[in-house]
């Protein structure tokens, strides 16, 4: 019998947000398998679950190559490696947890890796948890939405920023990080930079909070969430 494919999320860094049923998922599933780009030390997804499961360490853990790169082809190349050992995996009959930051169905790369595997008629199975911009709204202390105020989510290293920023409603700008110039620049023109606060790598070792952008510069880490309210 074939194993089956867990999206595990997370959390966004803070071990005590990782879901009772992530939890449960992790120690039931034989294999481990992270996402791991070329500059990480180590899989941070799997260094947060090892802090809420430290018996993670006594399992088979798989690291999947999933570089940081807006290469179509390399990105098509490497998910369809990594996709085939996930399957390799599932065929010999093992569960598999997939650990994903945050909750996996946020600008995550497993779903990329769960299309392919489904249509070889394995079975996938998605677990929730906490989005990083709502943990980083609670650190900030605020609130995302109000009586019939939207949200929308925006990627703020890509050019779709400058379409999101008009419109109306609270914004989350995600995966900033070396943007962060350019972000600036654009809230300034549409008069939102004094609304805008920032946390870099929430609930994460170096976790950093800005009230202001001022002190925000080129080194923000990748991990920075901005929530401008009004």
């Amino acid at each position: 019998m074939n194993g089956t494919l867990y999206g595990v999320s997370v959390g966004p860094g803070d071990p005590e947000l990782l879901t009772l049923k992530a939890a449960r998922i992790i120690r039931q599933c034989p294999v481990i398998a992270v996402p791991r780009s070329a500059d990480e030390n180590a899989p941070i997804a799997l260094g947060i679950a090892l802090q809420a499961v430290p018996e993670i360490s006594r399992k088979q853990i798989v690291e999947l190559s999933m570089p940081m790169t807006r290469d179509k082809a390399e990105l098509d190349r490497t998910r369809g490696k990594a996709a085939d050992m996930l399957m390799e995996l599932l065929a010999a009959g093992s569960d598999v947890a997939f650990l994903t930051l945050g909750d996996v169905s946020v600008y995550s790369t497993y779903f990329y890796l769960d299309e392919r595997v489904r249509a070889c008629g394995y079975e996938t199975r998605v677990i929730a948890g906490v989005p990083s911009f709502c943990a980083a709204a609670a650190r900030l202390g605020v609130s995302l939405t109000e009586a019939s105020q939207p949200l929308h989510i925006i990627p703020g290293s890509y050019s779709s920023v400058d379409e999101g920023l008009g419109y109306a409603g609270a914004k989350v700008l995600m995966k900033t990080g070396k943007s962060i110039e350019q972000v600036k620049a654009r809230l300034k023109e549409r008069g939102l930079y004094e609304s805008a606060r920032m946390v870099q790598k929430c609930g994460m070792e170096g976790e950093r909070v800005f009230n202001s952008l001022d002190g925000a510069d080129a080194d923000a880490s990748y991990f920075s969430i901005i929530v401008v309210k009004g």
